[in-house]
């Protein structure tokens, strides 16, 4: 019931399982033993995550979090009824995922993000504005943004965030730091292969979860041109994903009909 949690509790509560459903998420402890997550903003109690993880909501492993499949019948149920105009907005779908050689069940709201609303826009013809191979690539992108654990600074330099975890320790300072050390090679690869000039608006809408309108106010440009600029970076970001195979040259002569050219003697 709803009634056993105070208001800055459930949005608290609201907004870490809606987190959840969209996959395991990896955290960190701060003072006093507040949890937080890697990509969603703000700090847990831990006596909150554990009255969660008691109602069966979450998942707690090494270094990371998990919904579990009472997580979005919870959220339907006890939600609902705040936040029924949202509902009415939402593009659910039921979706797997993987949890420590597991799969359970989520829900997923594509209109979550900037990113997964990509999909439902057209050009003229009816086709997909962002072809498939764009959407993957956008995704490949934040997914590697998230295994980094990238965190903006005032300097524009993205740095990984590493567990505490002693050396040694499965999930430990050293597989982590390998791990996002890896992931943030990748995204930086990624980056240079884009582009100064359009690197910009894919990390804004891909990894910041900007909107377009948002991108496109932020940098003062044209209506609808965020759209096309984004679509250029994702096409040329999905060519270093998949570099198409080099062509086979072939020779060429020229001469008429019949042309024979001279054998070479001795």
């Amino acid at each position: 019931m709803t009634d056993e949690w105070t208001k800055s509790e459930m949005r608290d509560l609201q907004r870490l399982l809606r987190r959840l459903l969209r996959g395991p998420c990896e955290f960190s402890t701060g003072d006093g033993g507040t949890l937080h997550l890697a990509d969603l903003p703000g700090a847990f109690p831990p006596a909150l995550i554990a009255r969660i993880e008691r109602r069966g909501l979450l998942v707690k492993g090494a270094g990371r979090l998990a919904a579990t499949g009472a997580t979005a019948a919870f959220l339907r149920r006890a939600l609902l009824p705040e936040d029924a105009f949202a509902g009415q907005h939402r593009i659910e779908i039921d979706v797997s995922v993987e949890y420590e050689g597991q799969r359970q069940s989520a829900r997923r709201n594509l209109a979550e993000s900037p990113l997964s609303l990509l999909a439902r826009l057209k050009d003229r013809t009816g086709q997909d504005f962002f072809p498939q191979e764009a959407r993957e690539a956008g995704e490949r992108l934040l997914s590697d943004f998230h295994r980094a654990q990238l965190r903006p600074r005032v300097t524009a330099i993205w740095e990984p965030r590493l567990s505490s975890r002693g050396k040694g320790q499965a999930g430990g300072q050293s597989e982590l730091a390998d791990s996002a050390i890896a992931a943030r090679q990748r995204f930086s690869r990624a980056v240079e292969a884009m582009g100064p000039e359009l690197s910009g608006v894919a990390v804004d809408v891909c990894c910041f979860e900007k909107g377009l309108e948002t991108v496109e106010r932020e940098r003062q440009w044209p209506a609808r041109s965020a759209k096309l600029m984004l679509r250029t970076a994702l096409l040329a970001l999905a060519r270093h994903y998949a570099p198409p195979a080099p062509q086979r040259r072939t020779s060429h002569h020229w001469g008429t009909e019949g042309y024979r050219p001279p054998l070479s003697q001795p």
